[in-house]
């Protein structure tokens, strides 16, 4: 299940962990290979992450991390990559079966190395302490293509509703693409967005041709309007806002979310907003509005495909 010692230096590289976390994870397979009991929750937390592989909204991810979080301390938070590498060879079987291509799986896996270099950057030191995420990549459900990453969901009851409202003949529970932006990716220009919606037209239509995809929807701090009163209106982020349609339904009082623009802008959503620093404009405008007194929110929308 687990690659051996001279194997699994090369698998952590295609999956783009970072280099200063390799020698580590290799050192620390001895000591999970040695414990019966964690190896044991290996194959079962596998077993628990790949069964029915491809199905849409399973909901593996919570009580993957329930799992995960009984690994022994000495593994550290590197138990969950452990996890991700011995699952690898159901990820790329499935994918062959779907047809797609090496290209797409390897760049679409390769967020595992990401989000290892994430958490370094927030906490300094090597592991994957929130592995939700990956279920979606290693059980089929989301792609990188081009600039984004697009995720087969179902429509919600909010985001439903709204897109019916609007007469599109879709209703709550059918299928759409979950968009998401990924860190460390480059900039969010129109024309990388544009590439990768041609680039996601083309590949679902490709590999799952029985689930029609009419709509993108979004979830995130980079929707809320306010963000227009601090930027340029030609900036990538009000750019890519108006390709959105409103999800919320009017009325709709939103959660202030003041932790997520913190968290993907800055690297930690701990930190201080005294402490903020203002090098860019998207910098100056999550703590100039946080300084102010303001709250930032996840908004919701949607647009057709």
């Amino acid at each position: 299940m687990l690659p051996d010692a001279d194997t699994l230096p090369e698998i952590l590289l295609d999956l783009a962990v970072p280099h200063e976390d390799i020698n580590d994870l290799v050192a620390l397979r001895r000591t999970l290979t040695g414990d019966a009991g964690a190896m044991r929750l290996l194959e079962e937390c596998v077993e628990q992450l790949v069964r029915d592989i491809g199905e849409v909204g399973a909901g593996a991810g919570a009580p993957l991390a329930e799992r995960v979080a009984e690994a022994p301390a000495a593994l550290g938070p590197y138990f969950a990559v452990y996890v991700f590498v011995a699952a690898l060879p159901h990820t790329r079987a499935y994918h062959r079966e779907r047809g797609v291509t090496a290209d797409v799986s390897r760049r679409t896996l390769a967020d595992l190395g990401r989000n290892v270099a994430i958490h370094r950057r927030r906490h300094g030191t090597g592991g994957l302490r929130v592995p939700q995420w990956l279920t979606h990549h290693f059980r089929g459900e989301l792609y990188q293509l081009g600039r984004l990453q697009f995720e087969r969901a179902r429509l919600g009851q909010r985001t439903g509703r709204a897109v019916a409202a609007a007469g599109l003949d879709a209703a709550p529970g059918e299928p759409c693409l979950n968009l998401h932006i990924p860190d460390f990716h480059g900039p969010l220009s129109p024309a990388a967005c544009d590439r990768s919606l041609e680039l996601a037209r083309e590949f679902f239509a490709r590999h799952f041709p029985r689930e029609r995809y009419r709509v993108a929807v979004c979830h995130s701090w980079l929707l809320d309007p306010q963000l227009k009163r601090h930027l340029d209106p030609d900036s990538n982020i009000v750019r890519f806002q108006e390709r959105f349609e409103p999800g919320r339904e009017p009325g709709e009082e939103p959660e202030p979310a003041d932790a997520e623009p913190v968290r993907f802008v800055f690297g930690d959503p701990d930190l201080p907003t005294d402490a903020l620093p203002r090098r860019t404009s998207v910098e100056r405008a999550v703590g100039d509005h946080l300084r102010a007194g303001g709250h930032w929110y996840v908004e919701h929308g949607w647009f057709r495909l």
